[in-house]
């Protein structure tokens, strides 16, 4: 805290200064870090898991899958059966964390671009003469539109929007802080469609078919309201940022800055010659990488695309896109180097690669635990029974279409605090939502873009994502003492923006009767 902020108040041991909001953000954030560091703070949540499994098991709780109309019954995670697969599978849950690979393949290909000079170069060319409080809104635009690029989408935004706010003299912890909530939060608004389109396209089409057998819910169902999201959810997020998180921010003294940190450079708007020079090139290797994409993609057999021939989860271009995007940094960042001699020799690369992976080793471990507790989480079946008994719930109200929508977008959000997976929520609602709503004259494509607004903004206040660590490790590279309740301070308000907002935006387009995408109705007419 600064040191101008001397009264402090008894009971809350918050500055009385401040506003009664600030205030309370200072509570959370005092009350969250003392909470156990976050290694230790997964790994209680296991044992906790696993001690209501067993409570849970021995009372019969049970529901049915609506999508396979199995039932799902808590397993004890006590039992010999589960203790042994537990044991057996430690490494195989750490290996096969999915932000893990994502992690290190990623970071390689930056760790070039980064150190090279690339991505502050990039960075100072882009904002050079920009006000500075046009860079949240800038940065924000950015994440809501980087999902194209999948889950690699929080390994590039995060540090980006940090040296983003860095290189404008703002705090960079609010940068990496205000990328994570519009990339998370503004998840499924995209400037176009991508493979979440197509997976939870495939499972709408499923349900409505109990009440439709010829409906079909295509890739594109939601593709003109996610366009328009995408300036909604930035504005949301740079609205609450100014007005109220940029005050905090100012509040908390960052650490010394590292000398051999790569982020530490000379923060200079304008390029110098040799820069221009080096990105000149970078923008043609861009350019050629590009192309040869665009080539190799082409033919109907190509290897970038899924057996059916097109460009969908399974493909090659989907599935690989993190290491796509990864070799892309890798390729340019090597030209810009060699371009500006910031690379001389071939063994600067991979010490480039060393240095740049360096830094993240404590997020690392952090993934330990949490792949630990999330595996635990869905082996014990809590999760998914959870979110069964809150649809059948939902399901018994007999009400108007205005109050169901609402309940359903309330219950959605709730649900993706605990199943943090957009699709294997989907997979459980989708079955109940769409042919109760359909029954109601709300289309399936309704639906789905409710479905998205609570899917996606209340994941950036779940611990229970794995990005949620991801985001903490990074904002401990410029205060190394930050913790759970520094991410929640500011996360719950820009959580609570685009939830309003979004929603605003939602039930504002829904009576209108604006369809959501091409030949994507808002209303269901039965017969």
């Amino acid at each position: 805290m600064s040191s101008n902020s001397a009264a402090v108040d008894e009971k809350s041991n918050a500055p009385s200064d401040l506003s009664w909001l600030m205030r309370l953000l200072v509570i959370i954030e005092r009350a969250g870090n003392k909470l156990p560091h976050p290694f230790w703070l997964f790994l209680s949540l296991a044992v906790i898991v696993m001690i209501l499994s067993s409570i849970f098991s021995a009372t019969g709780l049970s529901a049915v899958n609506p999508a396979t109309d199995e039932k799902v019954t808590v397993t004890n995670l006590f039992s010999t059966e589960s203790l042994r697969e537990i044991v057996a599978g430690a490494t195989n849950n750490f290996v096969t964390f999915p932000p893990l690979g994502l992690v290190l393949i990623v970071l390689i290909g930056v760790a070039v671009a980064e150190q090279s000079g690339l991505i502050p170069a990039m960075l100072r060319g882009t904002i050079a003469g920009a006000s500075p409080k046009w860079i949240t809104f800038i940065v924000a635009l950015a994440g809501t539109a980087s999902s194209i690029a999948s889950d690699a989408s929080y390994m590039i935004m995060i540090p980006l929007g940090g040296l983003a706010f860095k290189a404008v003299g703002r705090n960079p912890l609010l940068g990496c802080l205000v990328a994570y909530a519009a990339t998370s939060g503004g998840y499924s608004a995209a400037p176009m469609v991508n493979s979440l389109d197509t997976i939870l396209g495939g499972l709408s089409t499923s349900a409505a078919q109990i009440i439709d057998a010829d409906y079909t819910v295509s890739p594109v169902a939601n593709f003109y309201f996610n366009f328009v999201s995408m300036f909604v959810v930035a504005a949301a997020v740079t609205l609450v940022t100014e007005l109220l998180l940029s005050k905090r921010a100012d509040q908390i003294e960052l650490d010394a800055p590292d000398e051999n940190d790569p982020e530490n450079f000379d923060v200079k708007m304008e390029l110098d010659a040799n820069e221009k020079r080096g990105m000149v090139f970078a923008v043609i290797s861009i350019v050629a990488c590009a192309a040869i994409l665009f080539f190799l993609a082409l033919p109907a057999g190509s290897f970038l695309r899924d057996e059916a021939g097109g460009f969908g989860p399974e493909s090659g271009l989907m599935a690989g896109i993190a290491a796509i995007i990864g070799f892309g940094f890798f390729i340019v960042g090597i030209v810009y180097g060699y371009a500006t001699g910031s690379i001389r020799k071939t063994s600067d690369i991979p010490d480039m690669m060393g240095k740049g992976l360096l830094p993240f080793v404590p997020v690392i471990v952090l993934f330990f635990a949490a792949s630990q507790f999330l595996a635990l989480f869905k082996m014990s079946s809590l999760g998914e029974i959870l979110a069964i008994r809150g649809a059948e719930f939902f399901g018994s109200l007999n009400t108007g279409p205005f109050i169901i929508l609402l309940g359903g977008w309330l219950l959605v959000a709730l649900g993706a605090m605990f199943l943090t997976s957009g699709s294997g929520l989907w997979t459980l609602m989708a079955p109940v939502l769409i042919p109760m709503f359909m029954l109601l004259s709300i289309a399936p494509e309704t639906t789905q873009a409710l479905y998205r607004i609570g899917d996606s903004t209340t994941n950036i206040i779940s611990p229970m994502s794995p990005y949620f660590v991801v985001v903490l490790g990074f904002i401990q590279r410029y205060k190394r003492d930050a913790g759970i309740g520094t991410v929640l301070s500011f996360t719950i308000p820009l959580s609570f923006a685009m939830f309003i907002f979004w929603g605003l935006l939602f039930f504002v387009w829904w009576a209108t009767g604006i369809p959501w995408g091409p030949g994507a109705a808002t209303h269901y007419q039965m017969g």
